[in-house]
C-alpha cells in the first residue's frame, strides 16, 4: 500500500528556486518505525524507482511497492524489532534503507528494524551546559577504541577541564576505518565503534561527569561507496550544480530538507547529544535552508535543554550566527596563528601572510579576519560578512583540528612543524585558551602528541582505493596543503598502517608537562573567565610590534580582561601601551617575569600574559 503524507507534497506551481515552507510535525517520515500495535511502518521516498521495487523482510515474502504521485511509499508490516530488511530494485540489486537506524553488517547489506528508546538513562534530567562554558575536545571515536574506549577516557578529560566532547562523524560508512566524512547512512551509528547501547552509555556517562557531547554531521554530500539514493530517488540531487563529491544535494525539495531535519532531531533526541557541528556548510547549494534547520531543531527541543549548533563555513556567513547557530569554527584565527608559528605561506596561508599581526588583532577583536574583503588568492571574490554585534563566544578558536592536520600531506602536528619554537607554541596555546572565544582542542594536543593525523580509508573496491590515492597525490603535487618532500612517498590512505600511525595518545618525555600546562590554563579559564563570559564584548585589539598584539574585553560583571602576546623570537621593548593598573590581577604568564616586564612596557619573546582588572 502507499500513502502521501500531506505535509510532504511539492507545490507544482512554486518556483524551483524557492525553499519550501518548514514542516513542523516531528513524526518521522523516513525509515522503519515500530508502531504501538506491534507493526512496523516502512517509509521510503523513491520517486524514480523502477517498477520492480519491493520490500524484502527476512523470513517473509517480498512486498511489491509502488510510489504515489509524489514519490512516497508507505506500508505497514507485522514484523518485530530486529528484523532484517532491504529494498529490491531489480533482480540484480538490493539496497539498504537510506534512513536505516542500524545495519546488519556493512553499508551495502540489510538494515535492521530498530525501536526507539530501549535505554534507561541514568541522568534523565541532564539539560546540558551553557555555550559560554564550552571547552571543546574533538576526537575520532575509532582511534579512541570505540564508544567503550572513549567512555573510559572521559574522567581524565573532565579533570583536564574539557566540558564538551565533539565526536567526528559516526554515520555508517564503507569499510572498517574512515574519518567519517564519507558516511552514506546518516541515521545509522557506525557499528565498528560499538553498539547503539554503548553509544548511549558513552553519552550518559559524559552527562554524569558534567560534560556535554556534540556530534559532527555531514549534510553537504554523501560518501563515494554505498550511496544508492540516485538509483531510486535521483531527484534527491541537482543536475545543474556539481560539487567536489558529485551532484549537489537538492535542498529545494521538501522531502530532502525533511530527511536531514529528521536526522538532526534524531541524534538530539534518541541519543541525547547536546549539539551538532555541521561540516562545510558552504558546500550546501541552498544555504537558505540552514536557518530553517536551526528553527526546526529548536522548535522541537524543550527550551530547558542547552542545544548547541555550530557550523564550519568557509564563506564566513556571520548572519547565520544571528539565525539560530551558536558559533562557527574560526578558520581565519587558525590560519593567521599557523602562519605566525610556522611561516608557511602555501595554499590558503598566503591570504594571511601580509600584515599577519594586524590580522590576529582583528581576529581577537571581531572574530573573523575576512568580513567582506577580497583575498589575495581570489581578488574578485569578497569573502565573509560583518560580525558587528556578535559576542566572542560566536567563534570557535583552535590551533589544530582534523582538517588542518589531516589535510596535510603527512599529517604533521604543530609540535612537529614548530619544533624549533616550543615557547612560541606555548604562548599561542595560552592565547587560544584564555581569549573569550570558545577553545577547541584536537585529540592529543593535551599530551604534546607528535603522532601524525593522516587521511585514512578502507575501500574494498580497488578502483576506488586507487582513485583516492591518485586524488591525494594530485592535490599535494600542487602544494595545496603542506609540502611533500620529493624523496618521501605519500602515505597510502587505504593501508591499515596509515590508520594505526594516527593513534594520538603516545607518551613522550614532555607529555606530563603539556598535560599540566593545558590543565592549568583551563583551570584559569573555568574559575576566572567563564563565570564572567556571558555578555562579554571586545573593547579593542591592536598591534604593538612585529608579532606582538594586545587585546581587551569588557566582561559581564564590568571587569576588564587583557591579553598581551608576543609570538615572535625577539623581545619587544618600548611598547606603546598603557601600563597595567595596580589593581590588575595576573591570571597567567607563559614566561616567568613577563608580567613585570610588561609593567616596563616590554614583552619577552614567545610569551603570553593575561590580566584581569576588577570593575571599580
Amino acid at each position: 500500500m502507499s500513502a502521501t503524507p500531506p505535509s510532504a507534497t511539492i507545490d507544482s506551481a512554486a518556483s524551483p528556486d524557492q525553499l519550501p515552507a518548514p514542516l513542523n510535525d516531528a513524526t518521522p517520515m523516513f525509515g522503519a518505525q515500530v508502531m504501538s500495535d506491534g507493526t512496523t511502518c516502512f517509509r521510503l521516498w523513491a520517486p524514480s524507482a523502477p517498477p520492480s521495487l519491493a520490500l524484502e523482510i527476512e523470513g517473509l515474502a517480498p512486498i511489491p511497492l509502488r510510489p504515489d504521485a509524489t514519490g512516497w511509499i508507505h506500508t505497514r508490516v507485522d514484523c518485530p524489532p530486529g528484523a532484517r530488511y532491504q529494498y529490491r530494485l531489480d533482480t540484480q540489486r538490493t539496497v539498504p534503507d537510506p534512513a536505516s537506524r542500524r545495519q546488519a553488517d556493512d553499508v551495502h547489506g540489510p538494515s535492521i528494524v530498530t525501536a526507539s528508546g530501549g535505554y534507561a538513562w541514568s541522568h534523565p534530567d541532564w539539560n546540558g551546559r551553557p555555550w559560554e562554558e564550552a571547552v571543546v575536545y574533538e576526537v575520532h571515536v575509532g582511534l579512541a577504541d570505540g564508544y567503550a574506549g572513549l567512555q573510559q577516557r572521559l574522567p581524565a578529560l573532565a579533570a583536564l577541564g574539557v566540558t564538551v566532547v565533539q565526536l567526528m562523524p559516526i554515520a555508517d560508512v564503507s569499510g572498517q576505518r574512515n574519518w567519517g566524512y564519507d558516511g552514506v547512512l546518516p541515521f545509522a551509528p557506525n557499528p565498528r565503534y560499538g553498539t547503539p547501547l554503548q553509544l548511549k552509555t558513552l553519552i550518559d556517562t559524559a552527562h554524569g561527569l558534567g560534560m556535554s557531547i556534540m556530534l559532527d554531521v555531514v549534510y553537504n554530500h554523501f560518501g563515494p561507496d554505498g550511496n544508492y539514493l540516485a538509483l531510486y530517488a535521483r531527484e534527491f540531487f541537482r543536475d545543474d550544480i556539481q560539487t567536489p563529491w558529485g551532484p549537489a544535494i537538492d535542498f529545494r525539495r521538501p522531502q530532502v530538507c525533511r530527511y536531514f531535519e529528521e536526522n538532526a532531531l534524531y541524534w538530539l533526541t534518541e541519543y541525547r547529544f547536546d549539539g551538532l557541528r555541521l561540516d562545510a556548510v558552504h558546500a550546501i547549494a541552498n544555504p537558505e535552508w540552514l536557518p530553517r534547520l536551526a528553527h526546526y531543531v529548536r522548535s522541537h527541543i524543550p527550551a530547558s535543554r542547552h542545544i548547541h549548533l555550530v557550523v564550519e563555513n568557509d564563506d564566513n556567513r556571520a548572519s547565520l550566527l544571528r539565525q539560530g547557530y551558536d558559533a562557527q569554527w574560526n578558520d581565519d584565527g587558525h590560519h593567521v596563528l599557523h602562519h605566525l608559528l610556522t611561516g608557511e605561506t602555501h595554499g590558503y596561508y598566503a591570504d594571511y601572510a601580509t600584515e599577519p599581526t594586524a590580522m590576529l588583532a582583528r581576529c581577537l577583536n571581531t572574530g573573523f579576519v575576512y568580513q567582506g574583503q577580497p583575498t589575495l588568492r581570489d581578488p574578485a571574490r569578497r569573502r565573509g560578512e560583518p560580525t558587528s554585534g556578535l559576542p566572542p563566544t560566536a567563534f570557535v578558536l583552535f590551533l589544530q583540528n582534523h582538517d588542518q592536520v589531516g589535510n596535510r600531506a603527512f599529517g604533521e602536528r604543530l609540535l612537529t612543524l614548530a619544533n624549533k619554537r616550543p615557547a612560541a607554541l606555548r604562548a599561542a596555546v595560552a592565547l587560544q585558551l584564555l581569549t573569550p572565544q570558545i577553545p577547541l582542542i584536537f585529540m592529543g594536543e593535551e599530551c604534546g602528541s607528535v603522532a601524525p593525523f593522516l587521511y585514512f580509508t578502507d575501500y574494498r573496491d580497488p578502483t576506488l582505493a586507487q582513485a583516492v590515492r591518485d586524488g591525494r597525490r594530485r592535490e599535494f603535487d600542487f602544494g595545496i596543503r603542506g609540502q611533500q618532500p620529493a624523496s618521501q612517498p605519500l602515505p597510502d590512505p587505504n593501508e591499515a598502517a596509515t590508520y594505526t600511525a594516527s593513534y594520538p595518545w603516545v607518551d613522550t618525555p614532555d607529555s606530563t608537562q603539556w598535560h599540566e600546562y593545558y590543565q592549568a590554563l583551563l583551570a584559569v579559564r573555568q574559575h576566572m573567565i567563564v563565570p564572567r563570559l556571558a555578555g562579554t564584548h571586545a573593547e579593542a585589539a591592536y598591534v604593538l610590534g612585529s608579532s606582538v598584539v594586545g587585546a581587551h574585553w569588557r566582561m559581564s560583571d564590568g571587569a576588564r580582561l587583557s591579553l598581551y602576546a608576543n609570538l615572535g623570537d625577539q623581545d619587544a621593548d618600548s611598547l606603546q601601551l598603557e601600563p597595567p593598573s595596580d589593581t590588575a590581577v595576573l591570571l597567567f604568564q607563559s614566561v616567568a617575569g613577563a608580567c613585570d616586564a610588561l609593567a616596563r612596557a616590554c614583552l619577552p619573546a614567545a610569551c603570553t600574559v593575561c590580566l584581569l582588572e576588577e570593575a571599580q
